[in-house]
């Protein structure tokens, strides 16, 4: 098949790259979740918009990527699925998070934009990805195996068709929406003195 963007490799990969890149920065910019208060505000539960534009790009991604597969214009690269790793690397970047008020990609957008204290968490980034850059030959013979179920993704592990789960994705990120707009609505007619901060 004439794939129709076979003609980006090599330099021009890096440039497509660098643009696409540029205009997740502005997206997550102009989605609100550059700022460092409307995530500390997730985290408390008085403002969605974190939930909201991940959510979305998770579903995007995957329905994206499924019918982009299916139609052999990308293929699966699949990690290996290492279960202590994942969920000690979780617990890490959540509390990461919570100190931080960013995740790595709102942070380094935030720090495009000006936001100095967007700066103290990219060192940590650097200076988180060396060590375990230094300590990957002890991670791989005691973090890594554990619990290592090898290139699996959830449709390996069930009988259902694989789009049965982008569905469940899709519908599961309906109900998320419907119930954080009835909230977010409930909280708008409260009278403006009883509302949280």
């Amino acid at each position: 098949m004439n794939l129709p963007f076979a003609f980006i490799t090599g330099s021009s990969l890096l440039g497509a790259g660098l643009l696409f890149g540029c205009l997740f920065g502005v997206l997550l910019h102009r989605g609100g979740v550059t700022d460092f208060n409307v995530i500390v505000r997730q985290f408390l539960l008085r403002d969605f918009t974190v939930l909201k534009v991940m959510f979305t790009a998770i579903v995007v991604g995957g329905v994206g990527v499924f019918g982009l597969h299916g139609q052999e214009l990308a293929n699966y690269h699949i990690k290996p699925a290492m279960l202590l790793a994942v969920v000690s690397g979780a617990a890490i970047f959540g509390v990461g998070m919570v100190v931080y008020g960013y995740c790595p990609g709102t942070g380094i957008a935030a720090l495009a934009t000006g936001k100095l204290d967007a700066l103290v968490g990219f060192l940590g980034m650097l200076v988180g990805a060396g060590m375990y850059a230094l300590s990957y030959d002890w991670m791989a013979v005691h973090v890594l195996p554990v619990g290592n179920l090898g290139k699996k993704r959830l449709p390996d592990f069930a009988t259902l068709p694989e789009w049965a789960w982008y569905l469940g994705l899709v519908t599961l990120a309906a109900g998320v929406f419907t119930l954080v707009a009835r909230v977010e609505q409930k909280r708008l007619a409260q009278p403006r003195g009883t509302q949280p901060d």
